[in-house]
């Protein structure tokens, strides 16, 4: 009989975009069950994709009352299922599933660290977010940084010891899939999606992929793409929005929005399920996070084939070399943004040198199969180690 591997995230959509692929690889070799909020969501993924799935309602806010039904719904579970792994992702699943698998005394209790809200947070908040941050790490058995960039930063706040850490590969909780992320496959196409989206064919365009939330850096990015409008004099480019608003945790400032509303340069189409039609009417991903783990985003635009604009955070700095495959900007500065951009417009040599490089330093480094493969070796080295 196979081992029983439990993957706990908040939400179902972690499951569906951020391990798409992983749990199926991974049933080969254990028993697999999903756990996440959103019953029908959770259901239907489970259905497609032919794994085991259990309901535990779950919020991303601060919720103590509801977390403890989670965290006590989650322990009467565990004790009955007796899984040999629980792998949680995403920061309350991580709190509520470590617990729950310590006080049910799983052996093997791994935590994936994609990104942390700590690090823009202040004050009472931070303090808060730190010290459940120090306790998920306490109750997990192995805790798996997604960069070098966020295992430097745990260390370094002495969130977790060192020797409880790993990177695992070259970084990425799932890696990309650079047969499906291929520009080849839309050359003959990209015309046709910039005429749906009434782009001509001449006019240089950004592209952004994620949520339009302020700390994804859409505030900066709408008012640099502005002053290439207005003081750059830079009149046809296109800035392309992919992916919804979120108005509750981090809305964007209100003139933001206005300007998204109200610029025809401007193109905002919502959610997407499938983004590679508009990575590939595009020239250049525009990036400028203010804090991420290993962005899924930066690595399917570079398999696309398209340099890209990022932040010097965790995860975007790996992924892009300066001057190889993209440009870094200080986050959260408007004014470097903008300079970039009209940059990789005017220099053409160096935007062709760019995206010359941009698919290869993906393919290299971050292909999906190599990133499932060397989890497998750490369950099956785990299992081992447990025998």
């Amino acid at each position: 009989m196979k081992p029983r591997l439990i993957r706990i995230t908040t939400v179902p959509m972690s499951l569906e975009k951020l391990l798409e692929g992983q749990l199926e690889f991974m049933q080969d070799y254990f028993q697999v069950i999903a756990i996440s909020a959103d019953l029908e969501s959770l259901e239907v993924l489970g259905k497609n994709n032919g794994y085991e799935t259990y309901h535990v309602e779950m919020t991303r806010q601060i919720t103590p009352i509801s977390d403890i039904k989670s965290l006590y719904k989650l322990y009467k579970y565990f004790k009955k299922e007796k899984p040999t792994i629980v792998h949680t992702h995403t920061p309350k699943a991580g709190i509520v599933g470590m617990m729950a698998a310590w006080l049910a005394r799983i052996p093997n209790r791994l935590h994936t660290v994609a990104g942390l809200p700590l690090m823009e947070a202040t004050g009472k908040k931070r303090k808060l977010l730190d010290f459940v941050e120090k306790l998920t790490y306490r109750f997990a058995t192995k805790v798996y940084p997604n960069s070098k960039g966020l295992y430097d930063f745990i260390v370094a706040e002495n969130l977790a010891k060192p020797e409880k850490l790993k990177i695992i590969g070259q970084g990425s909780s799932n890696g990309i899939n650079t047969q499906y992320f291929d520009p080849s496959i839309f050359t003959a196409k990209r015309n046709t999606f910039r005429q749906e989206l009434n782009i001509p064919a001449d006019s240089f365009v950004f592209v952004f992929v994620g949520r339009l939330v302020g700390d994804k850096g859409i505030n900066e990015l709408v008012q640099a793409f502005s002053k290439l409008n207005s003081e750059f004099r830079i009149q046809d480019s296109k800035l392309l929005l992919v992916g919804p608003f979120e108005g509750e945790l981090d809305p964007l400032k209100r003139e933001t929005i206005t300007a998204i509303e109200n610029n025809p340069n401007i193109i905002s189409v919502g959610y997407q399920n499938d983004v590679r039609p508009y990575f590939a009417a595009a020239d250049a991903l525009v990036f400028p996070s203010y804090r991420e783990g290993f962005p899924n985003v930066a690595m399917q635009a570079g398999a696309m084939g398209l340099p890209s604009i990022v932040s010097d955070i965790n995860g975007c700095n790996e992924i892009i070399i300066p001057n190889v495959n993209g440009l870094i900007i200080p986050p959260k500065n408007t004014e470097a943004l903008a300079e970039a951009m009209q940059l990789l417009i005017n220099d053409i040599e160096l935007y062709n040198r760019l995206k010359s490089n941009a698919r290869i330093q993906i393919t290299s480094r971050y292909e999906r199969q190599q990133v499932w493969d060397a989890l497998l070796a750490e369950y099956q080295s785990l299992l081992e180690e447990k025998k």
